[in-house]
């Protein structure tokens, strides 16, 4: 028997193919990792290969782990590693010892690259990167890390989060950008006027939603421009003192003691000023107006209020202010935080993006609304100097492993020619989960001689959150010319029902290749659409059939609860807990990859908090990648569908009645049953003689008006 025996038509012409570009388009349970390892195999053992000519390269550090044990399984004849591996008594750390030592004896597994691309790009850039960087760098994580983490001894003694939020406080120093920072976290992440102010249009004096800089609350945009005018300048005011001149008790809106000027603003949603200006007159009270539409300049209004304070202040009088960053936000740091997180971020996508920062904050300019542009010109500055620090500081962050691998492949062409003839073989793990950056490296690893060798499947892309990019997949011929596509398309893992309802979710998608998936195992179940009354009713349906399975024998292991968003598994959990029961639960993106016998899909409800979840994450974010609302859409069901395919045997899918997820109509009724408790009428039965036709009480056993014997009646 050879390695090629067990492989099916299609694995095995991936197997042997010579072609330089190939994909290997895997369906969900068609084997693509076993064949990616199979061709592993095959280069050594048929084609004379040496284990050093190859480079695997994949996405997490657990999942190249899990190809160098699926490696030593078939090297290890004695069952030892096996062993080792499913003891539970073995701590991680004392496994991946054992899978250290099991390398080491194994030389062939020794000689392979297996790498992730962070890894690959950190090994390239310590030993070859010293014209590009400092070869002595540190990694800059955002938080620290936990000890097992491959890259732990090589972090830098601060977090990213660290480092942002020092740089912030050091631009903060610049008093005009402390303001400008206080004045963006009041308006829009305490206050969030930009999602109030495009509702309800409010009467002047209705309320007050606008915080100043000192934290009084006034009534209108402009009246919080006038107050910090006045903090900047150090004058103190009071707002709306409440006096009574002569006739009746008033409330200006400003009054400002070491002026002694009283301040009215006036707007189209002002009260009448004539009765106030009428006691203003009768008291000989100094006082002065400012109108709406000078506040539609502001630069025009700072110099109307200059104007109208000048001469009124005393001549000694101190109109500067300087406050520290602590002062600024004493009661808002958490909303700082946010603000930081938010920088983060777009630091982050601005790397994966491949742009400049400059660029993106030319574009921030364009945009329509104020808060985005002002979030951006507070934005630029701290991503910039992120930069700068991390240079000096001879910091890379996971981003900056790959761009600058990406750089030195580009800029030093003795070492790229050294790399790219260094592996005549590469071969790329879930290349559906493929960024900008990422694709970058994999060209720049290439000769016309290299054999490429991708696996993946479009129809699982589900991290474009995270800046992956499908696309990449799906027109792989585009961005890898001369290139071969082979589809895996037998599933060995789902019945034929679960594979069948599957297809149908994701024909609904219009951006993806083409694939016949079929299943190599007959169906003893159809999936069960389980639409309680409730979520206690659900969650109690799900603990019966939890119980059943245990009593059939399915272990508690082979069992898996998934859902969109955490908090949709809670009830679920607390009723696992009831009964005593312990069954694996994650969220879909985690559960990437697993298989279990039985598996329950919960939360499948439309609307908020249901699934699909489909939102258009802040404007913000759209100045550096626009998103496509009927896309999000997509990834949505592609993320339905690996959920779907995780099961083996038995799929419940748990919705409400009145609010079924728009994907559960998307499966025929050929693939499931239906099920849940009906709910009551609301009509009451009514009883009616059968002889004269008149109603009865329910407690009655003759009719009264005729005489009928109602038991011996149909």
């Amino acid at each position: 028997m050879t390695n090629l025996d067990a492989l099916n038509e299609q694995q095995r012409e991936a197997v042997v193919s010579e072609d330089k570009r190939l994909l290997v388009l895997a369906g969900a349970g068609s084997g693509k990792t076993k064949t990616l390892l199979q061709k592993i195999i095959y280069l050594i053992e048929e084609k004379g290969v040496s284990p050093l000519d190859i480079m695997a390269i994949t996405f997490t550090k657990n999942a190249a782990n899990e190809m160098i044990d699926r490696l030593i399984l078939v090297a290890d004849k004695t069952g030892g590693y096996e062993a080792v591996m499913h003891d539970k008594k073995k701590t991680k750390s004392e496994k991946d010892a054992a899978r250290r030592d099991f390398v080491r004896k194994y030389k062939w597994i020794e000689g392979l690259t297996v790498r992730t691309f962070h890894s690959f790009g950190y090994s390239l850039l310590r030993n070859f990167g010293v014209n590009e960087f400092d070869n002595r760098f540190r990694i800059v994580s955002e938080e620290k890390s936990k000890e097992e983490d491959e890259f732990a001894r090589y972090l830098a003694p601060e977090t990213a989060t660290d480092v942002f939020n020092k740089l912030l406080i050091q631009q903060c120093e610049d008093h005009q950008y402390l303001l400008a920072l206080k004045r963006y976290v009041l308006d829009y992440i305490v206050d969030r006027i930009h999602l109030k102010e495009g509702g309800i249009q409010r009467l002047y004096g209705e309320g007050k939603f606008y915080t100043t800089l000192d934290g009084t609350k006034v009534r209108s945009k402009s009246e919080q421009y006038i107050a910090d005018y006045l903090y900047r300048h150090s004058i103190p005011y009071q707002y709306e003192p409440q006096i009574q001149i002569k006739d009746f008790p008033l409330r200006p809106d400003f009054y400002i003691p070491a002026a002694n000027l009283y301040l009215e603003h006036v707007s189209n949603k002002s009260y009448s000023m004539r009765d106030k200006e009428e006691q203003f007159h009768k008291g000989d009270i100094l006082y002065a107006k400012t109108f709406e539409r000078m506040a539609e300049n502001s630069a025009l209004f700072n110099l109307a209020l200059d104007n109208l304070l000048r001469g009124r202040l005393p001549s000694n009088y101190n109109t500067s202010k300087t406050i520290s960053f602590q002062e600024a936000f004493k009661g808002h740091l958490d909303h700082v935080k946010e603000f930081v997180r938010t920088v983060m971020r777009i630091t982050d996508l601005i790397k994966v993006e491949n742009l400049s920062p400059e660029e993106v904050l030319e574009n921030a300019r364009k945009d329509q609304h104020e808060r985005v542009r002002n979030f951006y010109e507070l934005a630029i500055p701290i991503v910039l100097e992120y930069e700068k620090y991390c240079i000096d500081k001879s910091y890379l962050d996971f981003n900056d492993l790959i761009s600058r691998t990406v750089s030195l492949l580009k800029n030093q062409e003795d070492i790229a020619h050294k790399v790219r003839t260094r592996y005549p073989y590469v071969l790329v793990d879930e290349f559906q989960d493929v960024n900008n950056l990422q694709v970058d490296l994999i060209k720049l690893l290439l000769t016309d001689q290299t054999q490429l060798f991708c696996v993946g499947d479009d129809w699982q892309s589900i991290y474009g959150f995270r800046g992956s990019e499908v696309g990449y997949i799906i027109e792989f011929e585009k961005h890898f010319p001369n290139s071969t596509i082979i589809k895996l398309n037998l599933n060995y893992r789902s019945t034929q029902n679960i594979v069948g309802a599957s297809n149908e979710v994701i024909k609904n998608n219009r951006y993806k290749i083409e694939k016949d998936i079929r299943a190599s195992k007959n169906s003893e179940h159809k999936i069960v659409v389980y639409a309680g009354i409730d979520e206690e009713e659900n969650v109690s349906y799900c603990m019966q059939r939890v119980r059943e399975c245990l009593e059939e024998g399915i272990p508690a292991e082979e069992m898996l609860f998934l859902y969109r968003r955490s908090k949709m598994f809670h009830p679920f959990f607390e009723g696992l807990k009831k009964e005593g029961l312990s069954v694996p639960y994650k969220t879909i993106h985690a559960a990437k990859g697993l298989e279990a016998r039985v598996v329950f899909i919960v939360g499948l409800t439309d609307g908020f908090g249901g699934f699909p979840d489909v939102w258009l994450e802040d404007r913000i974010f759209q100045v550096v990648k626009k998103a496509n609302l009927d896309l999000l859409l997509e990834e949505e069901r592609r993320l339905f569908y690996v959920a779907l395919t995780r099961a083996k045997d038995k799929l419940f899918l748990i919705t409400e009645k009145g609010r079924e997820s728009s994907f559960l109509k998307e499966i025929p009724d050929t693939y499931t049953v239906r099920t849940g408790i009906p709910m009551p009428s609301v009509v009451e039965e009514v009883r009616l003689c059968p002889t004269c036709f008149s109603q009865l009480e329910k407690m009655f056993s003759y009719c009264p008006y005729c005489g009928q014997n109602q038991a011996n009646s149909g």
